[in-house]
Order: C-alpha cells, then structure tokens, then sequence
C-alpha cells in the first residue's frame, strides 16, 4: 500500500505570523517539490488567528493541479447542512475531484455557542449528516434531517464523493469511520498507541464484516539540519501541543515525544514506526520560519521512506 505524505498548510499561527497570508503560494511549493496532500484544520474561534479551512483550501486548490486537498478535520456538524455541502461540492467540482473530507464531531466547546449550534448532540448531528452526504453529492433528492422543517435538498451540479476521513480517539468515534469512512485520521498518538488502536479498529471491522479502514496520523515536526534551529522548533512545538490539550492535556514530557525535531532522516525512522504500526496517511505539521525550506528537507524525508 502506498505511503501518502502531506503538510497541514498554516493556517493557524502565532500573532505576527507571515505565513498566514502565503497560503496559496506554500501550496504551490508543496506540489513543486513532489509532495502529495495539502490539509488544513478547522475552527470558529481559536487563541490564535485562524483561517477558516473551506477558504483556505479553495485558495490552494486554485493555485494546484495535483496535491489532494484535505481537511483535517472539518467541524461538519458545527455547519448549516445545506452550506456545507454546498461548499463542499463546489470545491469537489472546481478542484476536479482532489477533496478529502475529513471530519471530526469536535472537541472545543466555545465554538458552537457562536455557531448556533449545541454542543451536546454534536455526535447524532455529525452522524446524520454523514449519512447523508453520499445522496446529496450524487445530486439526489435528499432529505436534511438537521435542518428545521426537513427540507428536501438537490444538488447540482452532482460530483464524485470525496473520500471521508474520520478524526478521533474514542469508540463511538472508531465505529463512525466503520459506518461512514473510507479511513481515521489519528492524533496526539505515539507509534506503540497508535497500533492498539488500529488493531481495535481492525478487530471491529472483522466483526461487523466490513472492510478494516486504512489508518493515518498527524505528526509534530520542526525540519533543519542545524541543531540550534530544531531545539528552538521543538520547544515551540510543544508549547503548541500544551496549549492546544489544555491544562489538563499533555504534560510536557507527553508533548516532547511526539514532536520530532531533526533532520530528514529522523523524522523518516518515526515515519517508518508508524507505517509498522499501520499507519500509511501523515498530516505532518511544521511552523515556524522557513516552511519552504521544511518542506523541501520533507521531499527528502519521503524519499528517504519510500526507499
């Protein structure tokens, strides 16, 4: 099976961050250098600034032929139905077929007040609409049974599918990507975790006798060859990680090890632990100065692992 190497665009950033507004041309770079998916997460509000990802993935896409275009994950259940899908659609048909969905049921409460939405029920919500996804991109009549009044929606023009990824670490959120998707997108696991919970998912996939989705992984990582450079990146890197998990998160020594900080080499031998693992997706999420220059040093980790 193949390995898929990608970059989390930055589309959240520190205040005073530059990379906010290169998105299109990073995109573009990620393409040049060989690389093959660019993703972006999804909030509404956030301690930092953050671009919301449908924008800022049309904005890659516009500016790409190749590189898959993938969420990761979309806050689906947090949308107005019919907007969503509507967006979604348009950015299937414009980008010619490169979308991966992935979807979360969303773990940060102080979005959905500002959403309209309630945080309870976020589960069944994201459930309903993932079932129904599949008729409305076929530009079926579909009944939206999140939506006041169930209208009946028909999209046109009809697209493919998008391929659905799903996020999270629980149970309920396992047998989501056995119902809904073609993969799980994983993070904040170690290789040894991730692999418990991939057998889990194998193992509930045989009895449901279903296809054992293909697994994938967001991985922290700061790119240099110079020492100096990868203490700095690791040190932001978790600090990130911490306030990203909160105060009762991970502690720093959790955070620690799952940034990886060095050359291509070293990120390439944690790549290959979490292809043993089952993993074959990576979400790899680099910031600070100098993505260009991490994403070449990127390309080579990818040739490094597929050799």
């Amino acid at each position: 099976m193949p390995v898929n190497l990608g970059v989390c665009l930055p589309t959240f950033v520190e205040r005073g961050d530059g990379n906010l507004g290169e998105i299109p041309a990073l995109a573009r770079h990620v393409e040049q250098v060989g690389l093959d998916m660019v993703w972006a997460g999804d909030r509404l509000c956030a301690r930092t600034p953050f671009l919301e990802s449908v924008v800022a993935l049309s904005a890659a896409a516009a500016v790409t032929e190749r590189v898959r275009i993938g969420f990761g994950v979309m806050q689906l259940a947090l949308r107005q139905q019919a907007w969503a899908v509507k967006q979604l659609s348009s950015l299937q048909y414009l980008s010619r077929h490169r979308v991966v969905l992935g979807v979360g049921a969303g773990v940060h409460p102080e979005d959905w007040p500002l959403g309209g939405v309630p945080f309870s029920g976020r589960g069944r919500r994201t459930d309903a609409m993932l079932r129904a996804l599949p008729d409305l991109f076929a530009g079926r009549p579909t009944r939206l049974l999140t939506a006041p009044g169930e209208p009946v929606m028909t999209l046109e023009p009809a697209v493919p599918a998008p391929p659905v990824w799903v996020g999270g670490m629980s149970d309920r959120a396992l047998r989501r990507v056995l119902d809904h998707g073609v993969g799980w997108l994983a993070s904040l696991l170690e290789p040894a975790q991730l692999g418990e919970k991939a057998a889990t998912l194998t193992a509930m996939a045989a009895e449901a006798g279903t296809r054992t989705p293909e697994v994938g992984t967001t991985v922290f990582a700061a790119l240099s060859t110079d020492p100096e450079e990868n203490r700095q990146g690791h040190q932001r890197l978790v600090r990130y990680l911490r306030s990203l998990t909160g105060e009762q998160g991970l502690s720093e020594q959790q955070a620690s090890r799952l940034v990886v900080s060095g050359p291509p080499e070293k990120l390439a031998e944690r790549l290959d632990h979490y292809v043993r693992a089952g993993a074959r997706t990576f979400v790899i999420n680099l910031s600070g100065s100098g993505l260009r220059r991490q994403y070449d040093l990127l390309a080579r980790t990818r040739e490094l692992l597929l050799s």
